[in-house]
């Protein structure tokens, strides 16, 4: 079954277990259409002020590079069960950093979870709740 996380999403800030500084909101608007994944993510501060970050992923598990902040970071995406692995390496201050992003969907469609395992954001849950906004 191949799933699908098209939509606009809103970060649910309350059940989501983030590790540093929490934002006032997060946005996520995804394009999916596999194997092609194009995220853009909108983050605003506390004090107002957004950080965008726009990805592109492959879903077959072929290796896309996107600038993120200036930094190349190195991604790998593909299906384990009915969930979607987004595995980036990035290097922050001289060493390499792992990321293991799990993201998977609830049976009816209407939260996308993302969840970081083994990697060095481990126990980090962001919950997104689908908005009809557009």
């Amino acid at each position: 079954m191949n799933l699908n996380f098209s939509g606009v999403w809103k970060g649910n800030l309350e059940k989501s277990k983030l590790l540093g500084p929490a934002p006032k909101a997060v946005l996520v608007k995804i394009n999916h259409a596999d194997p092609e994944l194009i995220v853009e993510m909108v983050i605003t501060k506390m004090d107002d002020t957004e950080d965008r970050v726009l990805f592109r992923g492959l879903t077959n598990g072929e290796e896309v590079a996107n600038p993120v902040h200036g930094i190349q970071v190195r991604s790998r995406s593909n299906w384990v069960g009915t969930e979607l692995l987004i595995e980036s390496w990035m290097k922050v201050g001289g060493r390499e950093g792992h990321f293991r992003d799990f993201w998977s969907l609830s049976g009816d469609g209407q939260t996308l979870t993302m969840e970081h395992r083994d990697d060095d954001l481990a126990g980090q849950i962001t919950l997104l709740e689908r908005t009809h906004a557009h």
